[in-house]
């Protein structure tokens, strides 16, 4: 006998902005694909560093009231949190072409948040790809975030050579570790700043060097970098020159708007957002299967723990990334 079909799903829910509790574990009107969109049976999600900035609204200065506009001015616009998916073509919209059903797929919702959640809904046009055949959808949903960040700023912005030498600050986070790794996969001297604890976990992910900022500061080993990559925020253009090759540049990842507008007139700082596109998830899939990049997963939590893994995230100590796991048993 055929099973009926679900009309109702679970997914986290959040009502307004701040700690971890405004979370909750709630049940939602499952959705159904438009004509050009997906059904997306989620297996993994993620708690990442800017889904605990947003749920909290910590947005760097000058990006409050944009942000607002776009998420919500008094509270958030959209139900269900969450950008990261890994997961099955459930079903598909009668004018679809790239997908068909049982397709597994990884990728990011954007600002459509809805990760979330045992089921979303996507356009097939979205940043959404078939998911690399040699890791888990926990796996899958772990590198999205920091390898898109990666790819973004190192490899599209940075234009990184094989021989250059680069600096990873914050080596040990979701944004460093992937940082890290396609470093490597291009070819170039990598150096990592850690905490004693993460020293290792750096070097086995292809750093040459890992620099303890407990016990060393960089800025006055008189060693030059081609492109310096701040995933923590304390660095600035001042901090670094000595420090940047002659045509070096400085990658800021979270930094406020005055500083996004500077670097408008510096070449050599790079600022923004990641742009996320097929093109780059693909580029990461490849790097995946031929084994240049592995997923670093500090935590998995189940659905029903999310506000859980937002505590842990926020307390800043974590190693690489905070998985969510979905399960539909």
């Amino acid at each position: 006998m055929k099973k009926p079909e679900r009309k109702l799903m679970k997914a986290i829910a959040w009502t307004k902005y701040g700690a971890p509790e405004v979370l909750k574990l709630k049940e939602f009107k499952k959705p159904s694909p438009k004509n050009k969109e997906v059904l997306i049976k989620i297996h993994a999600s993620s708690a990442t560093a800017g889904d605990c900035r947003l749920r909290a609204f910590k947005v760097p200065i000058g990006f409050w009231l944009p942000a607002r506009l776009v998420f919500g001015l008094i509270k958030p616009r959209i139900p269900i949190p969450g950008m990261d998916i890994s997961g099955e073509i459930e079903s598909v919209g009668k004018d679809v072409k790239l997908f068909k059903k049982g397709d597994k797929v990884y990728g990011t919702t954007g600002v459509r948040l809805r990760a979330n959640a045992e089921y979303t809904c996507l356009p097939e046009n979205s940043a959404l790809v078939k998911k690399p055949n040699n890791i888990t959808h926990e796996q899958a949903a772990a590198v999205l975030f920091g390898g898109l960040a990666a790819i973004y700023f190192l490899r599209d912005k940075a234009s990184i050579q094989r021989g250059q030498k680069v600096l990873v600050n914050g080596a040990s986070g979701a944004v460093g570790t992937a940082s890290i790794q396609l470093a490597k996969h291009f070819g170039t001297e990598v150096t990592g700043i850690c905490s004693t604890s993460n020293i290792e976990l750096v070097k086995s992910l292809g750093a040459k060097k890992v620099i303890d900022y407990t016990k060393e500061n960089f800025t006055k080993n008189k060693e030059t970098y081609d492109v310096i990559l701040d995933a923590v925020g304390n660095l600035s253009l001042h901090k670094c020159k000595k420090s940047l090759t002659k045509k070096g540049k400085l990658i800021l990842i979270n930094t406020g708007l005055l500083t996004n507008l500077l670097s408008i007139t510096k070449k050599n700082v790079i600022c923004g957002v990641a742009v996320e596109s097929k093109e780059g998830l693909e580029f990461l899939r490849e790097c995946i299967e031929v084994g240049d990049f592995d997923a670093v997963i500090d935590r998995v939590y189940p659905l029903e723990k999310t506000a859980e893994a937002h505590r842990y995230v926020d307390l800043g100590h974590k190693k690489g990334n905070v998985v969510i796991s979905v399960d539909h048993q």
